[in-house]
């Protein structure tokens, strides 16, 4: 079977004060999601979504179910208006969980608890300052994988997100991602450079995070995916309650294989990718994987209604 469309959701990094506030007050479904997780939550994660502030939306645990919110929402209102004609679902880390629930893996509200805590989690992983991530702009795979083993010296430095083509992420304690960083330059890779971020995401740091969240996963209610999700981890598709519930535990700590997981569904013969959730960083990374897939981004009011409009024509 050929796969032409691929709905995919964003992940860290894409949140900003103010989203998904105009479709809260255009789509009363989009207003439901909402309501729904801020009941879960037991505080207002749209509150926070639509008015800020920006340093409570940076906090990770605030962060994770912020985003999902967001993309959960936009979600449902291409449901309800008939426009989430979609073969494949994937999402960048955290935007697995908003793949999941589009996929009708979880719930909305149950999907927000988990990532919360995931968030807490993650963030209590290793104290702040401990750990650091950068991103080296333009080596392969292998050179960053060689630079990270050089910059290690004992402690703990890896590849944690293949984006796109040379723009690769590494994490790990801070004092080797500094090391890391002048290697990368010795080296002579184009630019290395330190990103503000709360924790070491990805790497084999965050077990501690990865075993806390373990029953957090086990106990959840985890349905069957109605279509197949390309996971992180393994840039494979994947649809049982029980591959899902596995892939996001290894995912904490594992490397994000984004640029496989596009090549992946490019394979299965989408043509077409929909990013949906705030901002547009996935859209951009997907164009320096393969330029030549339509891509569409489905952030707020205006861009909905010129998806409606598309699906017309």
């Amino acid at each position: 079977m050929k796969h032409n469309t691929a709905f995919i959701f964003p992940g860290q990094g894409s949140q900003h004060a103010g989203m998904g506030k105009e479709v809260a007050e255009r789509y009363p479904i989009a207003r439901a999601v909402f309501d729904s997780i801020d009941a879960s939550l037991g505080y207002s994660i749209s509150k926070m979504c639509f008015e800020g502030p920006e340093d409570e939306l940076k906090l990770t645990q605030n962060t994770q179910p912020a985003i999902l919110a967001v993309s959960s929402a936009i979600h449902a209102v291409l449901e309800d208006l008939g426009l989430a004609r979609r073969d494949l679902v994937a999402g960048h880390s955290l935007g697995e969980y908003s793949a999941i629930v589009s996929a009708g893996g979880l719930t909305p509200a149950a999907a927000a608890k988990i990532v919360h805590l995931r968030g807490r989690f993650m963030q209590e992983a290793v104290p702040v300052g401990i750990g650091g991530m950068a991103a080296l702009i333009g080596p392969s795979v292998d050179d960053a994988r060689a630079i990270c083993e050089e910059a290690a010296q004992g402690e703990v430095v890896s590849v944690a997100n293949i984006n796109a083509p040379g723009q690769i992420v590494i994490a790990g304690a801070k004092a080797g991602i500094d090391r890391a960083i002048e290697v990368a330059k010795k080296r002579g890779v184009r630019r290395a450079l330190s990103l503000p971020v709360s924790a070491p995401f990805h790497c084999e740091l965050m077990k501690p995070a990865e075993e806390r969240l373990r029953p957090v996963l086990e106990e959840a209610e985890l349905q069957d995916l109605i279509m197949p999700l390309v996971s992180n981890v393994d840039a494979s598709p994947i649809g049982t309650a029980h591959a899902v519930r596995n892939a996001l535990l290894r995912q904490v700590a594992s490397p994000v294989r984004w640029v496989e997981s596009v090549e992946k569904m490019i394979a299965m013969g989408v043509r077409r990718f929909v990013e949906i959730g705030p901002g547009s960083v996935l859209t951009g990374l997907v164009k320096r994987i393969d330029s030549s897939v339509e891509l569409i981004n489905v952030s707020d009011v205006a861009s909905i209604e010129a998806l409606a409009e598309k699906m017309k024509a």
